[in-house]
């Protein structure tokens, strides 16, 4: 039986004829071979001959229907209602479909089985063999199963089997049993010729035939009586060759002289190993110093990694910081137009009025001895000096107005960090002891430019558990204009710092972390959240008796951790 593949790649093995080939069997001659048993198990096996038909035994299909390809689309009624393949040992039904015999037991294995094709009931007894159909089929012309490899042979169906036989593009096994190669039927002869491992060959010296790898691998040299061969003592330097009859006589006269070559080979061998040894002496000798020099080396380039790591950790926040910065100088130059324009503005009401009270001056000397028309006049200049004056006061507004935002501008902080310079100290802390100015609120800071809006909040003469007796310091969250961008509730630590202007630095600090539950830290629906922080942040005593205060003046600093904030 040989193996071959269908159109479809499928493998598939066609009884052949048991003829053992000759190495010089013309191609036409070759006889098929039985593949060995490491090949695929065979999808085409041997069928009962008594349901086959009169089908070649391993012609059919392991299940369902042909899988050949056809030179004409067989029609519909030579298709199994099952598998939709051509009918292979065709079955009918009571209710008159057809079947493949493999695809109708699947059904009748299945409980209480009906006709797929009209859902009918099916019965053994009632099912029977469908000769007439199984004749056509087979009449059915279809191209080689060796189509893929180039054969282009048509033929019936039941013709396929004495094709393979003879088919030249047909795959088979190499006739030689050890072998495992395969190849087209055509292409055995060259195979056999010179491609494969165990072919025929023979020994150059004796012309004894035996299998290219039993010379290759095997001891024939060595024994073979006619082979050449050097001395086994040409490594220390005997240079004679002979054959195998006659090294053993030389092996037996030369004993002394090979002796002597071991001995000369073995003193030179010892020369080079106390040569070497002196070498790896002198060599183990800077192997310290050049160990602790590498581990030297190596601290330095850790150092460096770090100092490089710091470095770029610098560099992107400054890059972060000029960002945001040129964004905020723009925003100020922006204002510093605005405010230019309206000192303008004022300059020239200052003129227009210096004018009106020059003009209105001369008319009221002029006017004591004046007429009606003057006095007329006097009361128009009266109006416009009036109108003047209340355009003075709105410009004058304004330029407050602009000069403060100018100030928050100038001040504002977006890396976090607040540093809050408080003057008057002891007036502003006599205001708050007299309740009339109880807290002071800082300017807003940020974590960003598009980040969270903050402020620090002060009770000089304390609040709450801390009045009269301690400095009382809060964190406000503040409304912002881009809230709805940040994470919500506000989780950032935060470090309250009362800083040391002396030169011990030593800076009073308290540092917390958000209550997610806690309102303080919601997203702001007012203009800012209830403040949270330490009613006991510094005893009065301990802020007035170190060098906290200078100049009447005290610094606090505020700091929020955006190490871990997300970017808007």
């Amino acid at each position: 039986m040989s193996a071959g593949r269908s159109a479809d790649g499928r493998e598939v093995q066609i009884p052949l004829q048991q003829v053992a080939p000759s190495m010089a069997t013309p191609l036409s001659a070759v006889p098929p071979i039985t593949p060995p048993s490491h090949r695929p198990a065979n999808p085409w096996p041997p069928n009962d001959p008594n349901s086959s038909q009169g089908v070649p035994a391993g012609f059919l299909p392991l299940h369902g229907g042909f899988r050949d390809h056809f030179v004409e689309t067989p029609e519909a009624k030579y298709c199994c209602e099952a598998c939709r393949l051509v009918l292979c040992q065709p079955r009918q039904t009571e209710c008159g479909h057809r079947f493949c015999q493999s695809c109708i037991n699947d059904i009748l294995s299945h409980q209480n089985p009906a006709c797929p094709a009209d859902m009918e009931p099916l019965f053994k007894d009632k099912i029977f063999r469908d000769v007439c159909c199984h004749r056509e089929i087979m009449a059915l012309k279809v191209f080689c199963r060796s189509e893929a490899h180039g054969c282009q042979e048509q033929m019936s169906l039941q013709q396929i089997p004495d094709h393979l036989n003879v088919c030249a593009f047909f795959e088979v096994p190499c006739p030689l049993g050890k072998c495992k190669e395969r190849m087209m039927r055509k292409e055995i002869p060259d195979h056999l010729s010179w491609k494969c491992k165990h072919r025929e060959t023979g020994c150059e010296f004796c012309l004894t035939k035996m299998p290219l790898t039993d010379l290759q691998l095997s001891s024939h040299q060595h024994d073979c009586p006619k082979a050449q061969v050097s001395c086994q003592f040409h490594r220390y330097g005997c240079t004679f060759k002979g054959l195998n009859q006659e090294m053993r006589q030389h092996e037996s006269t030369f004993a002394a002289e090979h002796l002597r070559m071991m001995a000369n080979r073995n003193s030179t061998i010892e020369k080079k190993v106390e040569d070497v040894k002196g070498e790896l002496l002198e060599r183990y000798k800077v192997l310290p110093a050049l160990s602790s020099r590498l581990s030297e080396l190596e601290n330095q380039n850790d150092e460096l990694r770090e100092k490089n790591r710091q470095m770029e950790q610098k560099l992107a926040t400054m890059q972060k910081l000029m960002s945001s910065h040129s964004e905020k100088l723009l925003e100020v130059e922006l204002e510093l137009r605005s405010l230019r324009l309206l000192r303008d503005e004022v300059e020239n009401l200052r003129g227009t009025l210096d004018n009106v009270w020059t003009r209105l001056n001369a008319l009221e000397q002029g006017g004591r001895s004046g007429t009606g028309s003057t006095t007329h006049t006097l009361a128009s200049l009266e109006t416009q000096l009036k109108r003047q004056d209340d355009m003075l006061s709105v410009h004058e507004i304004r330029l407050a107005d602009m000069d403060l935002r100018f100030q928050v501008l100038e001040t504002a902080s977006y890396n976090g960090t607040l540093i809050w310079k408080i003057r008057d100290y002891k007036r502003r802390k006599q205001e708050a002891v007299a309740a009339k100015t109880l807290s002071l609120y800082s300017q807003p800071f940020y974590t960003g430019y598009f980040g969270y809006k903050m402020c620090a909040r002060v009770y000089l003469n304390g609040d709450g558990m801390g009045k009269g007796t301690h400095l009382s310091l809060f964190f406000v969250v503040m409304r912002g204009e881009y809230d709805a961008l940040l994470p919500w509730p506000f989780k950032q630590k935060v470090t309250l710092m009362l800083m040391d202007q002396g030169p011990s630095r030593k800076h009073l600090g308290d540092a917390f972390k958000p209550d997610p539950n806690s309102s303080s830290f919601r997203r702001p629906v007012a203009e800012m959240n209830i403040a949270s922080g330490c009613p006991l942040f510094v005893s009065q005593s301990v802020l007035e008796t170190g060098s906290y205060i200078k100049d009447d003046t005290i610094f606090i600093k505020v700091t929020v951790d955006t190490s871990d904030l997300p970017d808007p």
